[in-house]
This record gives structure tokens, sequence and C-alpha cells, in this order.
């Protein structure tokens, strides 16, 4: 086999992503430079900020342009090594581009073990998406045993995460999502004590139920309106860490904030973060998240979409909130 399929972004997107956003292609496999190792493909992220990556909005990764492959985090196997530090047979984390091989630097990989959960877990739970839920919930929230935690896209890739995190620290969980069979899930297989339809027509009223005491910290991941519900429950001196907007990366219209005089009036702390700040943390919050999946107590939810050709309606499916837990294409 000489040749290889790669996804390929022809046009930044007017609103919503569209299937015709992207091509597939077919080229040649590459050949791996001297401290390069050729990675077949097992595993592909997907994740929200694609959107902004392909809108060229205020994204901290590479510039993606008209012509070049999509990219982002990945896992596979190495097929070839020119780095004595890196052997035929290992399994390696880093940034792929969206093709069934890739001929990758070492100095941007990191070696994977079989810990006894599934090889996608890396790029999920104990990867990208469990880094950022341990890093809003410990390091930005500053959360403490018997607080209420609330989080929206409660069913979504960090969403979960969260929840599960905040369980196992002793809090009072409330979950919000879209719908109720992504409610029941919280529940019944992630351990939230409460999930709250955002569809209904008393958000608000919803979680007030749900949270009577208050809650102490929102995990946003939404914005939209959930945002100003969860508002008019916070408790005094509340944390709210801003890990997404999903609801307005497809949507040019601004966000308000209606209850914004609670920020004020209950002493609230509103602040956004970025995981790519808080590098140093990363082995630690990784070795955590890895052990607790080893154990059982961390469940790797997951969305599984098989083939390269089809990561594209894969993406827009989770764009659209059509994803249970993490979203991943199965290359090989």
């Amino acid at each position: 086999m000489s040749k290889m399929k790669t996804v390929t972004f022809v046009a930044r997107p007017a609103g919503e992503a569209r299937a015709d956003n992207f091509r597939l292609t077919e080229s040649d496999i590459p050949k791996p430079a001297p401290g390069q190792v050729l990675v077949k493909t097992r595993y592909l992220s997907l994740d929200p900020y694609f959107i902004r990556v392909m809108t060229n909005v205020g994204t901290y990764t590479r510039p993606l342009n008209p012509g070049d492959a999509m990219f982002g985090r990945g896992i596979g196997e190495i097929v070839e090594s020119n780095d004595p530090a890196f052997a035929k047979g290992e399994f390696v984390l880093g940034t792929h581009d969206w093709q069934e091989y890739c001929a990758l630097d070492t100095t941007g990989l990191t070696k994977v073990e079989d810990r006894g959960f599934p090889l996608s877990t890396y790029v999920g739970a104990v990867g990208q998406s469990g880094f950022t839920a341990w890093i809003g919930l410990n390091l930005i929230a500053n959360m403490k045993r018997g607080e209420t935690v609330c989080v929206s896209a409660a069913t979504g890739a960090v969403g979960g995460v969260v929840g599960q995190l905040a369980k196992l620290n002793g809090c009072k969980v409330v979950g919000i999502a879209g719908g109720p069979e992504k409610c029941a899930l919280a529940v019944s297989k992630l351990g939230f004590d409460h999930c709250v339809d955002h569809r209904g027509k008393d958000l608000a009223g919803a979680l007030r139920a749900a949270a009577p005491q208050g809650i102490d910290i929102y995990f946003e991941n939404v914005g939209a309106e959930v945002l100003d519900a969860v508002l008019a429950n916070m408790n005094d001196n509340g944390r709210i860490p801003i890990c997404g907007l999903i609801a307005h990366y497809e949507n040019s219209a601004p966000l308000v904030i209606r209850n914004f005089n609670a920020l004020m009036d209950h002493s609230l702390r509103l602040q956004a973060f970025g995981v790519h700040r808080h590098e140093a943390d990363r082995a630690r919050a990784i070795a955590e998240l890895s052990d607790l999946a080893a154990s059982g107590k961390l469940l790797c939810s997951e969305t599984v979409t098989r083939g390269i050709e089809n990561a594209p309606e894969a993406l827009i499916a989770m764009l659209r909130g059509k994803n249970i837990g993490k979203s991943v294409v199965q290359v090989a």
C-alpha cells in the first residue's frame, strides 16, 4: 500500500460548518525524515474548537487555510522510526493531520501505554478533554467538598468528566443537557445527582428545583440563555470557569448576559481559561485521570465514527450536539 486518504479543508464556513467545506483526497504515504516517525493513525479527536480554527477566529493553534489538511489531536502506531528513542509498534499521542499516515517530529509526541482502558481514551477523558475538566475544577474554580457543581453540555467530552470528578470529590452535581435521553444518561451512567433539559420552558426554575441550596460552581461550555439561567441560581462567592461557548461558535450574534447584575449581587467570579496556559500541570493531571480510568472510577463515554472519509460528517454532528461523550474517528 503506497497511497493514503486525507481530509482537506477547502473553504471557510459561512455560518455553520457543512460537508462541502471539506474534500477527501488521495496522496502518497510520506517518508519520515531524520528525527521523525511514520505513524499509522488509529484515532482522531473531534473538538468544538475546530469551528474557530476553520473560521480563523481567536484560535491558539497553528493557522488552517483552504487547501491544508485538517488537523487535530490524534493517536497512532509507529510503523517506521528515524529516532532511536521511539520504536516501531509503540503508540504515540500528538497533532495529526487528518490522514491515514503522518510523518511526525518526535519532539511533539507523547508515548502512551496500555492501562486497560480503550486507546481512544487518551484523546478524551485521559486526554485534552479530561485535562480541561481537571484544570477548570481544581485550578480555576478551586472546588471544595460539599459544594454544588453545575455543568452545561453535561454528556459531552468535557462535561461528562467534570461531573464525575466533582462527584469523586464529594460534590453535588447538576448537569444541563439537551433532551431527556442525555439527561437520563448523565444520571444513570455518569452518576450526576440531577440533570436538567435546557430545551424546557423554564430552565432557571428547573435548576432551582434541582439545586434548591444554590450553585457554587458553574462549569460553562455553552453560553446563550443557559448562562443567564444559571446566574439566577448562583450562591455568594460562586465561581464560573468558562471552558467554551459552543452555542456562539457558529452564530455571529453577540453573547448577551441579561442577569449580569448577579455577578455583583453575589460577588461572583467569572473566568475564562485555556489549557495551553497550564502545561506545567498536565503530567500531574493526566496521571491522576489515568489512575481513575484504570481503576474504573472514571467512565469514558464515546461516540465513535469509523473511517476517515466520515470525519467531516462526524465533526458536523458533534457541533450540532448529536454526540454522547467524546467524539472520535477510528481511522484504523
